[in-house]
């Protein structure tokens, strides 16, 4: 028997996956369905999920469709690059910083229009369940979930083709075999998984890959480029002043062009389980470059290295969906602090597939090259120094040697 729900607030794209949940809630709960998709940049017409949603009956005015690229990139990308987040040293987290924003946003619609439920088209072997329903809870603690992929008895394509057609839900020519893989995409990235990608030892066709030409085909002449930062945040592109989603759909053209930001990956999942999976990250793998080329300058030794220990934390706990925990807010906290002089312009060189940081300055540079010089430094730094301090780092590694070897 099932719960008694009165409306639920449906995470909808329009394709098969979330159209047949559509049909499915309104007939296993019997309740009323309101259908919220994000423009987060994924380069996708939105306008068909409308009519889509019109057509199973959802309200006009129950069909809610966000431009939420904006908020996006500066309020959780941004961030995130901030700390330099890279899951188990490689990922750029293009699918995890997502799901926070749209639960978020999907609790907010729930609150808007008093549904008592909220739904994901999320399957039961994957992380993104998890991040969407730990950022309900998170911020809605009593708020009901329904996960259909953990109830009900659709469990392939084929019977979900069936259940689309037996119920008049268009399906597009293209979903009516077996999808060669799954995608995921916004403005950060597209996720590529499953099917023709599950043997860890096959190289990923090309086919695959939708955001990056190959890097030999790339051009043979390099491009060179500037990005300018503010306390840590990416505000222009050769020397033009941009909003974020702008900087980072920039870098993305530059990123395809150059063939820049293809990973090839098997991640551990949450879940417990290792999947492989294929990502394009263009700009924003020119953007995390050119982000630790500023810090180069700008951050002091023991910051950057507390730095570098926080991050992998900080990346696993968006990975695994607790961006809305009090422990990443502490973390991002510090992160932040750190930022505060991460000021200056990065000028990098672009080269199939490469991202080179090739000069950086700052007003706030802790680099002093009258310091540094192997010139006459004129008296800057006393290199007799030296002396005293190795000796005093050496006490007690001496004292080991003449205990153990004497």
């Amino acid at each position: 028997m099932t719960e008694s729900i009165n409306r639920v607030v449906l995470a909808y794209s329009g394709g098969l996956d979330t159209s047949v949940i559509l049909k499915w809630l309104q007939q296993t709960y019997g309740c009323e369905v309101v259908t919220f998709t994000a423009d987060l940049g994924q380069g996708e017409e939105l306008e068909p999920a409308r009519k889509k949603a019109e057509m199973a009956g959802v309200k006009p005015e129950h069909i809610f469709i966000d431009d939420l690229r904006e908020t996006f990139v500066k309020d959780y990308v941004f961030p995130m690059m901030r700390a330099n987040a890279l899951y188990e040293g490689l990922y750029l987290l293009g699918t995890s910083i997502a799901r926070p924003l749209i639960a978020k946003r999907q609790i907010e619609i729930a609150r808007q229009v008093n549904a008592d439920a909220v739904s994901h088209g999320a399957t039961g072997k994957g992380n993104d369940q998890v991040r969407f329903e730990l950022g309900y809870y998170a911020l809605a603690p009593d708020i009901k979930v329904i996960a259909p992929w953990r109830e009900w008895d659709l469990t392939s394509r084929t019977k979900l083709i069936e259940f689309a057609e037996a119920h008049q839900i268009p399906v597009s020519k293209d979903k009516r075999g077996e999808a060669p893989f799954s995608t995921d995409a916004n403005l950060l990235h597209t996720s590529s998984e499953g099917k023709v990608l599950e043997d860890p030892w096959e190289e990923v066709p090309d086919y695959v890959y939708s955001r990056t030409v190959n890097p030999e085909d790339a051009p043979d002449t390099p491009e060179i480029i500037t990005i300018d930062f503010e306390a840590g945040d990416g505000v222009a592109l050769n020397g033009e002043g941009m909003s974020p989603a702008t900087l980072l759909a920039r870098l993305n053209d530059l990123g395809r062009t150059h063939g820049i930001g293809r990973l090839d990956l098997v991640e551990n999942r949450f879940v417990g389980m290792k999947s492989r999976g294929m990502y394009e990250t263009p700009g924003g793998t020119i953007y995390h470059l050119a982000h630790r080329g500023i810090e180069q300058l700008t951050l002091d030794r023991g910051a950057a290295h507390l730095k570098d220990e926080l991050a992998p934390r900080y990346a696993e706990l968006v990975y695994n969906g607790f961006w809305f925990s009090p422990e990443r807010e502490m973390l991002q906290a510090a992160i932040d602090h750190s930022q505060t002089r991460v000021t200056g312009t990065v000028r990098l060189k672009l080269y199939k597939g490469g991202v080179y940081v090739i000069g950086r300055k700052s007003p706030y540079s802790l680099y002093s090259e009258k310091v540094v010089t192997f010139e006459d430094d004129q008296g800057a730094y006393d290199q007799r120094d030296a002396a005293g301090f190795i000796k005093l780092n050496a006490l007690r590694l001496r004292l080991l040697g003449r205990r153990d070897n004497p």
